[in-house]
């Protein structure tokens, strides 16, 4: 058998997300949806706005099949990146223009293409943990080597210390992802400071552009009025990677895109070299029809209240049962500490009684599972009773 080996395994062994999803869903065909708990995927459980079909429906009756069906340039319809150029400038004070966007295939393709676009082989990407596991698997595929820096316990921020301990001549690129995808935590500003601050340092010191790429598909997912810094106040070769998969519901339909920092080092030959990487990978023209129903719906978002009322009822009736979480501040993702058993053990306990749980063991972080409450509240209430058990099962 003469294929690829890297890509065989990738293959065979599907994410700890898909696999505990896909385990949920024959369960379900077993006992009935409605006696499974599944907190495995986080695939957004409120609807789009009404916005978003009735543009949908409008281009489809009234734009030629060109625009809506056709291809567009190979970065994107000029005019849509001239939208979010300036939508970007309106909310965060920068300077971009259409130059420096690059529509893509969703948060997937934009980090693809970017890691792919700086990296040379040899050379090494940090991401700080926790993380979505997939960050390996592109960074590997893009020739070079990922590097775990480790949180700090409690609160899971960035550890400044640990961080520039990971630096070294081979470092390339810094990967930070706020709101965090597994633990919903959002980084403060001293801390988005610090490690920009490091950034800029160990530059000067090597001599050699270091960039830091923006993994921000849950940004306009944060409770109680919480500010995100937005990376290029902060650093100047940065990238941001957006999906509009969470913030308007639209995870099946792939659309996001790449932004630059118009203050990069050699910026016009950076972004030639993400058309470049687009090309190579096959990722050329996002699909016309959403580039176009997000030009016309760049400023509309989703209800979060109704993941903040999920959230509150989720973790105070885990907390008032005995459970340790990570309090989190965005997206739909909460920790909860196992007790006592490894993850993947705590895990298999807690389909006994039906709760399928994610093992963070892939997300680099130890002792922890995570829960996507991107569900219908209902569940969550019915499911309430088994996490109880579960609590008492090792109470015991």
């Amino acid at each position: 058998m003469n294929i690829n080996k890297q890509t065989l395994e990738l293959g065979v062994k599907p994410s700890c997300i898909r696999n505990v999803f896909s385990y949920a869903k024959q369960r379900a065909l077993e006992i009935g949806e409605e006696n499974v708990f599944d907190y495995s995927l986080g695939n957004p459980s409120v609807a789009p706005p009404d916005e978003i079909n009735q543009t949908v429906k409008e281009l489809l009756d009234k734009e030629s099949s060109v625009l809506i069906h056709g291809y567009t340039m190979s970065p994107g319809d000029m005019n849509v990146r001239k939208i979010v150029a300036e939508n970007i400038n309106e909310r965060f004070n920068q300077n971009l223009t259409f130059k420096n966007i690059y529509m893509t295939c969703g948060a997937a393709a934009s980090l693809t293409i970017t890691l792919k676009a700086i990296l040379n082989a040899g050379e090494e990407v940090i991401a700080f943990a926790p993380f979505f596991p997939e960050y390996s698997v592109f960074t590997e595929n893009a020739g070079a080597k990922l590097v775990v820096s480790e949180p700090e316990e409690g609160t899971l921020y960035v550890d400044l210390k640990d961080f520039e301990s990971r630096i070294n001549k081979n470092t390339r690129a810094v990967i930070i992802n706020s709101p965090n995808n597994p633990s919903g935590v959002v980084y403060p500003e001293y801390i988005i400071k610090g490690v920009c601050e490091i950034l800029n340092k160990k530059q000067k010191e090597y001599g050699e552009t270091i960039y830091l790429i923006c993994d921000e598909p849950y940004r306009e997912l944060v409770y109680d009025d919480l500010k995100v810094p937005y990376i290029m106040d902060y650093y100047d070769n940065s990238f941001v990677c957006y999906s509009f998969s969470k913030a308007l519901s639209l995870p099946g339909e792939r659309i996001g895109y790449i932004a630059t920092n118009p203050k990069m080092d050699y910026v016009d030959e950076v972004f030639f070299s993400i058309c470049g990487a687009g090309r190579s990978l096959g990722y050329v023209c996002a699909p016309s029809l959403f580039q176009q129903v997000i030009a016309k719906n760049i400023n509309v978002k989703v209800d979060v209240n109704v993941y903040k009322e999920n959230r509150d009822i989720l973790y105070n009736a885990l907390l008032s049962y005995g459970y340790t979480c990570v309090h989190p501040d965005g997206a739909f993702y909460l920790l909860v500490k196992t007790f006592g058993d490894t993850a993947i053990e705590f895990c298999e306990t807690a389909k006994k009684f039906e709760l399928m749980l994610v093992p963070c063991d892939d997300f680099c972080l130890d002792g922890y599972v995570r829960l996507a409450y991107c569900c219908d509240k209902q569940k969550i209430i019915n499911s309430l009773p088994a996490f109880e058990k579960l609590a008492k099962y090792y109470k015991k």
